[in-house]
């Protein structure tokens, strides 16, 4: 929808509007690109909360079935909570975003983007993006913006901005890009192994392609916008923080030189209330806020962290800044799953469970703005209270949780094979057992083992790192001096100035996610830490290999086996039946799991880890859908009687003629002294004419029949030692019910 003012940004297809829609919020903007539109408000809380100790961003994007055309599922036909794939974009809008506002500022602002109208060729996250940017910009919010964002897609080797759904199809690259003028501020998504060199290539090009759309924001504000207002900024009390500053900047840079995690935060624990025992003493009980210790606390533990980084290269527990934590990794961990993978980087620990299921487990999405309609591999992350020694609540998955799992789940899909190579559901599970930096790094090293254990002929092994940074600035806000650090510690993410995750094969990139806590990353710094993490992804993969070198050639004893069968397309409706009757009875009477090919190609899988449930399942399919083969003996059911012969149905709908002369081995003067309506008949098929008429004959079953009874017979009078040179008969082999048949034939009147 375009409002009272728009400005187009035409290079990447960019509209934005504002001054008709939500006047009473401090900031609002549509975004388009072609018919898919995005509204998004910004609004600030005009007071601070009273006790406000953080500052409460909260960004929420919601897709309308109305924007498709559509009604809601469900009785109540109305959108319900939040979908993955819009708790992700509302991620991927507030990653940006976050560390643009001002230090101090802890007034509550509520970003809410809303999906108008879909195309279902554009992606409306790129809009959200974009929207929360130029709102915020027209608004009278602090905030250091505007900023840009595009999504890069690697077409026939050349870069596309702002690929259309269908071009994404085709290509290698899914790169979202968000900067300033200047520098990057925020990357995620995910390659299909590409080099280096090249995915820097494309970084550049998302840095060109978002000039133009900050410069439309900025026109658009300077002639839209209003004044920013002046917020109270929350900062600690000066004798506050020099009490804490003389009594802990000593102990706690000690403190935090201690080994492990737990030994860290008693140090610092027993420092803090030192701390407060002091404030105590010289203010008085009421003389301080006890949020204003927590404030100078935490200045002086990242003093402390950085200092120790900064001036003398000593990082918590003695590594060097480019060194790995300590790695163990084993397979086959749990019995009776189908894969399963402990990886374990320092304190950070991973146990993950791969499972193999038919291809009716796939996930099915919305598909509301177009896209697949859904997925046959899936990953989620679980990160329960106990992996950071703490208690909580243990409810269903939060954001972070999802965020972590798509992360690893699209670094690991350009690995696996494709469902015509390997037709399975493929879940993966990562239980995070103890948390201490990049778990989803964690995810990715221990789902590739698990995939591997679990006999999935993944195309290359896959592994994750994280690499941190920590700067120092002039009072220009120009880096002076920095210090890349391989493999971060969660202090040293939450101190440290970046968290920058690259996962990957020895070939090239597979995902990717970049969060700053500075206004942007110099280009520079961008290259040597892509370097950093590709030496350190080669040294996990080396360790990976070592556990397990190759997807096991076997899949686990209790995992679903798959048979292929081809039937013809046509004998689709025959199998599935009258409201899916058929399908539903064979898979009740054999306990295999069956699908049928979506593309109507006449595939159809066929799941069991029982033999003897497979073989019925197959009988079974191939009674309603096999062809009458030459040489092969059916049981069948005797449909028509003519002067000249029979004609008897041997498979579901199909059927050929027994002529008189082949109904015995004698003389039958008429059909009827033979058989009559509805009889079973055991036949073989003699011969298929060029139009398609089955010719069969009684007469050779019988003889074919009777020729295996006396093998059988002669085998069994044989002597133990001669058994193995028993002659086989010639005959064709016959299903089991017609092997065991034994018909006399019917008294011809001689």
């Amino acid at each position: 929808m375009k409002q009272k003012y728009t400005i187009e940004v035409p290079e990447v297809g960019l509209t934005f509007s504002t001054g008709t829609l939500a006047g009473l919020a401090n900031g609002s903007v549509t975004a388009m690109i072609g018919e898919t539109s995005v509204f998004v408000a910004a609004t600030a809380a005009s007071q601070l909360r009273e006790g406000q100790t953080w500052f409460p961003l909260t960004v929420d994007y919601r897709e309308k079935f109305s924007a498709a055309g559509r009604f809601p599922g469900g009785y109540f036909k109305r959108e319900g909570r939040p979908t993955e794939k819009e708790i992700l974009t509302s991620r991927l809008c507030d990653r940006p975003c976050r560390p643009l506002f001002p230090k101090g500022f802890l007034n509550e602002v509520q970003i809410i983007g809303m999906l108008l109208s879909t195309d279902l060729s554009n992606e409306p996250d790129i809009c959200m993006v974009n929207g929360a940017s130029a709102a915020l910009a027209l608004s009278d919010i602090p905030w250091n913006g505007p900023i840009g964002c595009v999504r890069v897609g690697l077409v026939d080797g050349e870069f596309v901005a702002n690929p259309t759904i269908e071009q994404m199809y085709a290509s290698a690259l899914d790169l979202i890009y968000v900067g300033t003028e200047t520098e990057m501020l925020m990357i995620e998504g995910s390659g299909d192994q590409v080099p280096e060199d090249k995915f820097i290539e494309a970084l550049e090009f998302g840095h060109q392609m978002i000039q133009p759309i900050i410069r439309a924001i900025k026109k658009f504000a300077e002639e839209h916008g209003k004044p920013k207002k002046e917020f109270p900024l929350v900062t600690c009390d000066p004798k506050v923080f020099e009490i804490v500053d003389k009594t802990s900047r000593d102990k706690a840079s000690e403190a935090v030189k201690a080994k492990s995690k737990q030994e860290r935060n008693e140090a610092l624990a027993a420092i803090i209330e030192e701390a407060q025992a002091k404030l105590v003493e010289e203010l008085g009980e009421d003389g301080f806020d006890p949020f204003h210790v927590e404030l100078a606390f935490e200045e002086l533990q990242q003093d402390a962290y950085r200092n120790l980084i900064l001036e003398q290269g000593y990082r918590s527990g003695g590594r060097k800044p480019d060194e790995l934590r300590e790695l163990q990794s084993a397979v086959g961990v749990l019995p009776r799953v189908h894969g399963s993978a402990l990886f374990q980087r320092g304190e950070t620990q991973a146990l993950v469970i791969t499972t193999l299921g038919s291809t009716g487990e796939s996930q099915e999405l919305d598909g509301l703005t177009g896209g697949p309609k859904s997925k046959s591999f899936v990953l989620h992350y679980n990160f329960p209270p106990y992996s950071v020694g703490e208690t909580g609540r243990f409810l269903a998955p939060g954001r972070r949780e999802i965020g972590h799992g798509a992360l690893a789940e699209r670094s690991l899909l350009p690995v696996i094979p494709t469902e015509d190579t390997f037709p399975y559901t493929i879940r993966i599970v990562s239980e995070i057992m103890s948390s201490n930096g990049s778990t989803s790094m964690a995810s990715i090293c221990g789902g590739c083992l698990s995939l591997m254990d679990a006999g999935v002929p993944i195309l290359a092994p896959v592994a994750g790192i994280s690499v941190g940074l920590v700067t120092k600035k002039d009072e220009s806000g120009k880096i002076v001096k920095r210090t890349l650090l391989t493999d971060i510690l969660g202090e040293e993410d939450h101190f440290g100035d970046m968290d920058f995750k690259i996962a990957g094969t020895r070939d090239g990139i597979t995902g990717f996610q970049l969060d700053l806590k500075l206004n942007g990353l110099p280009f520079d710094i961008v290259r040597e830490a892509i370097a950093a993490s590709r030496k350190a992804r080669l040294q996990i993969l080396d360790h990976m290999e070592q556990t397990i070198a190759k997807p096991r050639e076997e899949l686990s004893q209790y995992a679903p086996r798959i048979e292929t069968i081809q039937i013809d397309p046509d004998k689709i409706g025959a199998l599935i039946g009258p409201g899916g009757k058929n399908i539903r009875r064979i898979t009740e009477i054999t306990g295999a799991d069956i699908d049928i090919d979506e593309d109507n190609s006449g595939k159809v899988y066929v799941y069991t880890n029982n033999r003897e449930a497979m073989k019925r399942a197959i009988d079974e399919i191939m009674l309603v859908c096999g062809k009458i083969e030459e040489g092969k003996i059916y049981r069948g059911i005797v449909r028509g009687i003519k002067d000249f012969g029979c004609f008897v149905e041997v498979l579901p709908g199909q059927e050929g003629l027994v002529h008189i002369s082949e109904l015995a081995d004698f003389r039958v003067r008429r059909t009827e002294d033979v058989c009559k309506m509805g009889d079973e008949m055991v036949v073989k098929c003699i011969g298929i004419d060029e139009k398609g008429r089955v010719r069969l004959s009684r007469k050779a079953a019988l003889a074919d029949i009777e020729a295996r009874k006396k093998a059988t017979r002669k085998k069994d009078e044989t002597p133990a030692e001669d058994a193995g040179t028993a002659e086989q008969p010639a005959a064709e082999a016959a299903p089991a019910e017609a092997a065991e048949a034994e018909e006399k034939p019917a008294d011809a009147g001689n």
